[in-house]
């Protein structure tokens, strides 16, 4: 094959819900019915346009392949499965006659429809966006079906550009995927990469033939020791997949990216493959200091790209840093590029956008087109030498040092309170004690309830925008909030739920909400960044030590308390889930920022416990998510999360009732730690894993409150009444009734009333069906 340069600079990827959202508002009107598939289609050509012309004017080059293809609808990993036709059976009848899949049954894939359950979704490694979950079995009939990925790249060339297309790598695919329905006991979807490279083998070929010079295969599992499949197989399928790809012809060059870690052991198998380049992140991993002489002979002969410009985080940072460990590559190969250590889609697009935030704030930060900038200038250091840029180096270290210095980010007394916790302060009375005290509440055996947040309606939307227009006054909203609750709880009440919410009209975020209220924390205006599908998050900013000023949340939930005889829960997010749906400080050790946060907390559930709140729910759905994806990291990972958790915690009275709440998670890899959080009751996802969980929760002698959900909230279907019935009897037939609860997977947030309503009738009608079973006397023979 013909030998091209790979370019100086690049990133990995770059966000694709647009400046102002105009992916997701354009998907979400086309799931509404009232723009068709090619408006759908006119307006995400005119997005993928606008970003290539925005990453040209930052610094990457119109035909060097510096710019990745990394556009999607919905999801890198559904694309990847549809390219390859990995469609589960249930949807194949939704397949055009070639095979191929439209946009309509691409996003009913994701999304489910009827008595269709959607694909399984998940966190992608250790970040806050979710993709959804491949199914393979041993029948699956891989083919190719890449008319995307080949016509967006035909696009890009039509208007000047020759970029570089992002393709999920074999490896990765099936690691990621589960085993479909039916398939026999023992399978691994990684039993299949010997049938699946065929199909890559042929992308390549018509890549290749469209004109690409470079092609992208993200591999972030090989950096992952959390993955279910044993290490020695991980490190053999590398092989097996890029000898086999290396020896296509013609093809593309190949660029392996390699992010969220260090390479560690599978770096002398990729080494000894024949791709042409190598992504490292060297933000959250590191090169061996010593490479076997094999290894250090093949790395000679390829391009090695440090990723040193952080893709998961908006700090400006040390750019001379970067540099220097970029330079040091040249140490192992004369062919050193730089890029963003991860895709920038886990940034937002433009801090130049937040013109609201402080100024000084905002000379620490770099988001999405800042930090292609820096990439551009690094890239020039490369070329040119350290001279060419040390007006630049110097400029982004006066930042960090003027970051350093600032009023707030290091504040005395919080700090001396963090220094005087004792061992008591993590711990609360034994769990049966907490039991026999909270048998006061009178619940109902399998007792039902919601996670907390019901639908943000149109009105809601608006009442929060009046006030922050001044067209509302501040009374004027609490009366509305108000009015809200009330109609929330007396919904509940009419269902029959157990133990109701406040529905928390009032929050524009389960973390903002907060981050507006606590200090150390600032928040942006168009910081979007996409958590999955359409879904959008702001994260805030959390920039110097936190504490307290004023309670916030007593208002909402005692006024919801007063409407009620049934308990209603106070609701706050957990110190972990703070954190991790932030943009947090990077200048100190991530367990001394969950502590600060802990303590805000902790105040906040004494003042609720003072105001007769008697359940409270500390919701961590983040804390499988930041669990580092080395072993050798865990330990002290799961030491200060559940530290941070029962700080917070610590201080509740045995009466009041601790729940918390974990979403998107393979749970069977932290049950320990959630044991250890010592929650009275905790309530996770299960519905679209079809209550998997409800082995690793049997097996691993768990014995608080339990509530797997039963509905998944994250698909617009109604699950039937006999559809949870069922998810509960299997959950009764692994856990004691006593133990158990019954709840939605998640928040209600995004769901409309109609089917939300439908849904926890659904779920009421199911539960008082497991009851009267439970409760009928056993028939004696």
């Amino acid at each position: 094959m013909t030998a091209y340069a790979f370019p100086t600079g690049t990133i990995l990827g770059y966000p694709r819900i647009g400046r102002r959202r105009e992916l997701k508002r354009a998907v979400e009107a086309f799931w509404a019915g009232s723009i068709d598939a090619d408006e759908l289609e006119q307006r995400s050509f005119e997005l993928r346009a606008a970003t290539r012309e925005r990453l040209a004017e930052l610094g990457l080059g119109r035909d060097d392949s510096s710019i990745p293809e990394s556009f999607s609808y919905y999801d890198q990993v559904l694309d990847a499965a549809v390219a390859v036709g990995a469609v589960p059976e249930r949807f194949r009848h939704l397949l055009a006659d070639d095979g191929s899949v439209d946009l309509a049954t691409y996003f009913t894939i994701a999304r489910g429809v009827g008595d269709d359950a959607p694909l399984e979704m998940t966190k992608w490694f250790d970040s806050n966006y979710h993709y959804l979950v491949p199914e393979v079995g041993p029948d699956t009939d891989f083919s190719l079906h890449a008319e995307r990925i080949l016509g967006e790249f035909a696009e890009a060339r039509a208007a000047g550009f020759l970029t570089r297309p992002v393709v999920v790598g074999p490896v990765t695919f099936l690691l990621l995927a589960k085993p479909a329905d039916g398939a026999p006991e023992g399978f691994r979807p990684i039993d299949r990469l010997a049938d699946l490279v065929p199909v890559y083998v042929e992308l390549l070929e018509e890549l290749a033939e469209a004109g690409a010079e470079w092609v992208q295969l993200d591999e972030p599992a090989l950096v992952s020791e959390s993955i279910d499949e044993p290490r020695d197989r991980v490190i053999d399928a590398i092989g097996v997949a890029y000898d086999a790809l290396g020896a296509a012809g013609p093809r593309p060059a190949i660029f392996v990216a390699a992010p969220y870690g260090a390479l560690d052991d599978a770096l002398p198998a990729l080494a000894a493959t024949p791709v042409e380049a190598i992504g490292f992140d060297l933000v959250r991993g590191s090169l061996p200091e010593q490479l076997d002489p094999a290894t250090s002979e093949s790395l000679a002969a390829k391009t090695l790209v440090a990723g040193v410009v952080d893709g998961h985080n908006i700090w400006r940072g040390d750019l001379a840093a970067a540099f220097e460990r970029a330079e040091a590559l040249r140490a192992l190969s004369g062919a050193v590029a730089v890029s963003s250590s991860t895709s920038l889609l886990h940034v937002p697009h433009d801090v130049d956008d937040e013109t609201e935030l402080d100024a000084r704030l905002v000379s620490w930060l770099a988001f999405a087109d800042q930090k292609v900038a820096q990439l551009a200038v690094l890239a020039r250091g490369l070329a040119e030498g350290r001279a060419a840029i040390e007006e630049e180096l110097a400029a982004a270290s006066a930042a960090l040092a003027d970051r350093s210095a600032a009023p707030g980010v290091r504040v005395p007394t919080v700090r001396e309170r963090l220094a005087a916790l004792a061992d008591g302060d993590f711990s609360r009375a034994a769990y049966a004690e907490r039991v026999a005290a909270q048998e006061a509440l009178a619940l109902p055996e399998l007792p039902t309830t919601t996670i907390g947040s019901f639908p943000q309606t149109t009105d809601i939307r608006r009442a929060r925008a009046g006030l922050l227009n001044g067209s509302l006054s501040d009374d004027e909203y609490r009366t509305l909030m108000r009015e809200e609750i009330e109609r929330v709880v007396r919904l509940q009440e009419e269902i029959g739920l157990d133990v109701l919410v406040h529905g928390e009209p009032e929050r524009n975020d389960m973390v903002q909400y907060f981050a507006e209220l606590l200090d150390g924390f600032a928040v942006t205006k168009h910081g979007w960044v996409q958590s999955y599908g359409s879904r959008c998050t702001r994260p805030s900013i959390l920039w110097g030590d936190v504490s307290r000023p004023a309670p916030m949340t007593v208002e909402w939930s005692t006024y919801a308390q007063s409407l009620t005889e049934k308990p209603v829960k106070g609701m706050l997010t957990g110190p972990v889930t703070i954190l991790a749906w932030s943009f947090v400080r990077d200048d100190q050790p991530l367990g001394d920022t969950a502590r600060q946060v802990a303590l805000a907390l902790r105040d906040e559930i004494a003042d609720l416990e003072g105001a007769g709140i008697r359940v409270i729910q500390v919701d961590e759905p983040a804390l499988r998510e930041l669990l580092p994806l080395k072993r050798r990291d865990q330990p002290a990972y799961l030491d200060w999360s559940v530290g941070s958790f029962r700080l917070a915690t610590g201080g509740a009275a045995s009466a009041t009732q601790v729940h918390t709440h974990l979403c998107y998670s393979e749970f069977g890899v932290v049950i320990d730690a959630i044991r250890n959080l010592d929650a009275d009751v905790t309530s996770i996802e299960a519905a679209r894993s079809r209550m998997e969980v409800v082995d690793d929760l049997a097996t691993s002698g768990f014995d608080h409150g339990i509530g797997p959900g039963v509905y998944d909230i994250h698909s617009p279907r109604v699950p039937s009444a006999a559809e949870v019935q069922a998810l509960l009897e299997r959950a009764v037939a692994e856990i004691p009734a006593s133990r158990l609860w019954v709840n939605p997977d998640c928040g209600l947030k995004t769901r409309g009333y109609a089917e939300t309503v439908a849904s926890l009738e659904h779920i009421l009608e199911a539960t008082r069906a497991v009851r009267a079973r439970l409760e009928a006397p056993a028939l004696v023979e």
